[in-house]
C-alpha cells in the first residue's frame, strides 16, 4: 500500500527538522566548549553526550602536549581521576551479583587486617561504608602526598587517622576508604581491582584502552601530559601522579572511543549491548542516596544550581537539577580533570576530560548539555556563570596570598642558628621529614620523596622557595621547647616531632 502524499510530505519534513535540531545542539555545545577551551587556557579535552544509548555529541580538542603539540584523539588517554570510584564501586556490586559478598558485610569479614582509630568503627564498619565518606574517620591524603609506600603500608598508616564524628554521622571526603575497598575486592575475587575491573569491566564494555594502573600509560601510549596555568608564568607542566597504591580512588586512565561505551552501558542501566554487567536491582542500588552532604560540604556550583538537597550514592554526588535527581562525579589529580553525570529518568549521560589542572569548564559543559538535550533548553550561559563563579574564587586566593605576604614580619631572625634546625622529624601516621642546612637555608624532604627548598620567612617560620607540584609555596614552622631547643615543625597542618639531631 502507498503512503499517502500529505503523510509522505509530512514525514519529508519531520525528519529534516529533527536533524537540524539536533545540529543545532551540537553547533551550541561546541561553540561554548571553544569558547571555554580559550578562558580556560585548556591544551587538550574530550567531551561525550550519550542519550538513549545513541552517542549524540563526541568531540576531542586541542594538544596532548604544549611542546610537541600532538593533536588529541579518540584513543588519547586521561586520567579519570575520582570518577574512578564510580567504577569500584560497580565491582563491588559485581561481587555482589556473583553472591560473593553483600553490601552490609562487616569489612573485617572480608578483610581481617582492616583497623582504624575508633575500635568501635572498626568492627562496625561495612562494605558499603568504604564508598560513602561518611564512615567517621578523618581523611589523610598527605599518606599519599608525601610517601610512595605499598597500599598495604598505606593503609597500615592510616589505622592512625583520628576519628572526625561518630560513625555515620558526618560527611568528610576520604580517598583512603576506597583504597580499602579496593583491598576488599582483590580479598573477595582474588585478582587485584585492577585486574577485576579490567575483566568485569572494560571487557566487556569494549574499553580496549583503558588501563586501571597509573604507571602503565608509558607502555599504552598517546597519553596527555598533565598542566597548571598562570597568567604569569603561562602552561606549567607538572609530573605523571603515579600513585597506584591508592589506585582504587581515582588512578584509571581512559579514552574518548571507550568512554562512549560506558556511557552506553550507564543509561543502558547496567546493560551494554544486550550483555548484563550489573543486575537492575544492584545498578539501582548504587545511585540511591546513602548519606546526606551538608551544604557546605558540596560543590561552589551549588550557588548556581540551587539544590533543595544534596547527597552521596556509592561513587556518586548527587543533587536535584530542574526536578529531576543528577548523580555526578568530578575526578582532579595534579593537572588532570573529569567529570562524569547521568540523569537516568531522562537517559543521558555525560562525560569530560582535560588536563588543566581544575578548568572548571567542566561543570558548565555538564549542566550545559544536560540542558540541550534531558531539557531542550540551551538559553543559560553556563560557561559565562561558572568561569565568573570560579574567577572569584581565584582572586579569593590571590587575596590570602597577598595578605599572607603582607603579615610577614621583616627584618627577623631564626632564634637559633641553621644547624640547630637540622635533624629527623617524625610523625606517627606520615613518617619521617629530614631537615638539613644549606649555605643559605634549609631543605626538607619528607620519607625521601617529597621535598622543598626553604627561605627563611620570619622569626622561626620558613616557606617553599618554589611552587610544588601542587602550585603551592608551604609554610614551615619551627617550634622550641622550654629548654630553647628546636622541637617539632609542623607542615601542612600536622606536627613532626624532632627525634634525632
Amino acid at each position: 500500500m502507498s503512503i499517502p502524499f500529505r503523510l509522505a510530505l509530512f514525514l519529508c519534513t519531520l525528519l529534516p527538522l529533527s536533524s537540524a535540531i539536533s545540529q543545532d545542539k551540537t553547533k551550541d555545545l561546541n561553540a561554548m566548549l571553544l569558547e571555554g577551551i580559550e578562558d580556560w587556557h585548556i591544551p587538550g579535552m574530550t567531551a561525550i553526550v550519550v542519550q538513549n544509548g545513541e552517542i549524540v555529541f563526541s568531540e576531542v580538542y586541542g594538544i596532548t602536549e604544549v611542546e610537541t603539540k600532538t593533536p588529541v584523539n579518540r584513543e588519547t588517554l586521561f586520567n579519570m581521576g575520582s570518577t574512578t570510584k564510580a567504577m569500584v564501586a560497580m565491582a563491588l556490586g559485581i561481587l555482589v551479583d556473583q553472591g560473593k559478598l553483600q553490601w552490609t558485610d562487616e569489612v573485617r569479614e572480608h578483610l581481617p587486617e582492616f583497623r582504624l582509630s575508633d575500635p568501635y568503627i572498626t568492627e562496625e564498619a561495612r562494605v558499603q561504608d568504604l564508598l560513602t565518606h561518611n564512615l567517621g574517620i578523618a581523611g589523610a591524603d598527605m599518606l599519599w602526598f608525601m610517601d610512595s609506600v605499598s597500599t598495604a603500608q598505606t593503609l597500615k598508616r592510616f589505622a592512625l587517622a583520628p576519628k572526625a564524628y561518630p560513625l555515620r554521622g558526618g560527611f568528610e571526603y576520604n580517598n583512603l576508604m576506597y583504597v580499602a575497598a579496593g583491598e576488599v575486592i582483590h580479598s573477595v575475587s582474588g585478582m587485584p581491582w585492577s585486574a577485576f575491573v579490567k575483566k568485569y569491566l572494560f571487557e566487556p564494555l569494549e574499553m580496549e584502552r583503558t588501563v586501571a594502573r597509573a604507571s602503565d600509560i608509558f607502555k599504552a601510549g598517546n597519553f596527555v601530559s598533565p598542566y597548571f596555568y598562570t597568567a604569569e608564568e603561562g602552561y606549567i607542566e607538572v609530573p605523571h601522579n603515579l600513585s597506584d597504591q591508592i589506585g582504587a580512588a581515582g588512578m584509571i586512565w581512559t579514552c574518548t572511543a571507550d568512554i562512549e561505551h560506558y556511557l552506553q552501558m550507564l543509561v543502558g542501566k547496567g546493560v551494554y549491548k544486550g550483555k548484563t554487567i550489573l543486575k537492575p536491582e544492584t545498578f539501582k542500588y548504587l545511585f540511591e542516596p546513602h548519606a546526606l552532604i551538608p551544604k557546605a560540604s558540596f560543590y561552589p556550583t551549588q550557588a548556581l544550581t540551587d539544590p533543595n538537597w544534596t547527597s552521596y550514592g556509592l561513587g556518586w554526588f548527587q543533587h536535584d537539577y530542574r526536578g529531576e535527581k543528577l548523580d555526578f562525579h568530578t575526578g582532579s589529580i595534579g593537572g588532570l580533570i573529569a567529570i562524569a553525570g547521568v540523569i537516568h529518568e531522562k537517559n543521558i549521560a555525560v562525560y569530560f576530560l582535560a588536563n588543566r589542572d581544575h578548568a572548571e569548564l567542566r561543570h558548565a559543559f555538564m549542566y550545559k548539555a544536560l540542558d540541550l538535550w534531558a531539557f531542550d533548553d540551551g538559553d543559560r550561559p553556563w560557561h559565562k556563570e561558572v568561569f565568573e563563579l570560579y574567577e572569584g574564587f581565584r582572586k579569593e586566593s590571590l587575596g590570602r596570598e597577598k595578605a599572607l605576604v603582607e603579615k610577614r614580619v621583616q627584618n627577623t631572625r631564626p632564634t637559633l642558628p641553621l644547624a640547630a634546625y637540622s635533624g629527623a622529624y617524625t610523625h606517627p601516621m606520615l613518617g619521617t621529614a629530614e631537615v638539613r642546612n644549606t649555605a643559605s637555608s634549609l631543605e626538607v624532604r619528607f620519607n625521601d620523596f617529597l621535598g622543598y627548598r626553604l627561605e627563611h620567612w620570619h622569626y622561626d617560620t620558613f616557606r617553599s622557595v618554589e611552587k610544588d607540584d601542587f602550585q603551592q609555596k608551604p609554610v614551615f614552622n619551627f617550634s622550641l621547647g622550654a629548654e630553647g631547643q628546636v622541637e617539632t615543625i609542623e607542615a601542612f597542618g600536622e606536627t613532626f616531632t624532632k627525634t634525632k639531631p
